[in-house]
């Protein structure tokens, strides 16, 4: 048995499982709803407060798919009670970010002000104390969803490795490389 796919899943108050009959998945919470159609060999199985993620077999694809469904509902159950959230360090002179609703504005260095229109289910703030990098905070209750708009927003000026420079997560250790050394005449 898989490690992850045998763990049961805890379903808190105010969470609700629904499972269709074509094996789609629905769970809705306080933070939102969210949906996942699973393969139909794989069962979900409720009793209680708790879920379980069952496989027919120990064949290879189903070994493999076991342990993917099983995080896949248990992000879903704490997306919908908790929510998710994600802090990026924008590091740099001059650079800032800006929400306007669910637009952000980031001054990164380049000739032009760059505006990102964030998806409903996501919800985003900036802040910039003083002696301190701004930082960009992000919220979703989809993980999945919440990974590839930070994934886009980091994409516009990643941290570059002599100066630290640029959008990286908040506690990130980069490797930093020597710069140039001087030369020996």
């Amino acid at each position: 048995m898989s490690r992850i796919g045998k763990a049961p899943i805890s379903i808190p108050s105010g969470v609700e499982i629904k499972v269709a009959p074509n094996n789609e998945i629905t769970v809705k919470g306080p933070k939102g709803e969210l949906k996942l159609a699973m393969d139909p060999d794989i069962k979900l199985e409720i009793e209680g407060t708790t879920a379980t993620v069952v496989r027919p077999t120990d064949q290879k694809r189903h070994r493999s798919l076991h342990g993917l469904y099983r995080a896949l509902v248990y992000n879903m159950v704490k997306g919908t009670s908790e929510g998710f959230s994600t802090t990026l360090e924008i590091v740099g002179v001059g650079y800032k970010a800006a929400v306007e609703g669910q637009i952000i504005e980031l001054s990164l260095g380049y000739s032009h002000g760059l505006f990102i229109e964030m998806p409903k289910e996501v919800q985003a703030t900036a802040t910039a104390e003083k002696g301190k990098n701004p930082t960009l905070t992000l919220t979703s209750h989809d993980k999945e969803l919440l990974g590839l708009v930070v994934a886009k927003v980091r994409s516009f000026r990643k941290p570059e490795p002599y100066k630290g420079k640029g959008i990286k997560f908040q506690g990130e250790v980069l490797r930093r490389k020597a710069g140039k050394s001087a030369s020996s005449k």
